[in-house]
């Protein structure tokens, strides 16, 4: 991360995909991702011709669940920080 120029105030400069409310909307669709994946699922163990594609709605879960773990841990390291000083 950056380091702002003024010599008084060193603030650092958070990137526009790292901010707070990036995150949020990261969590918001990723979780509706995790929809889709269940819908999915639930659509291809319904019909048997489309029981051997049933890794492509599984890995759509793991997959976005993944990146709202991680975006959540990085929010609760980013909020500890905050109070912890």
């Amino acid at each position: 991360m950056r380091i702002d120029q003024n010599p008084l105030f060193r603030k650092v400069i958070v990137p526009w995909y790292d901010s707070e409310a990036a995150c949020y909307i990261a969590i918001f669709f990723m979780f509706t991702v995790v929809l889709f994946g269940f819908a999915g699922i639930s659509a291809a163990r319904e019909n048997i011709a489309y029981h051997e594609h049933v890794w492509v709605p599984v890995f759509l879960v793991v997959m976005s669940g993944g990146v709202i773990i991680f975006t959540t841990i990085r929010l609760i390291r980013r909020y500890s920080r905050r109070f912890s000083k």
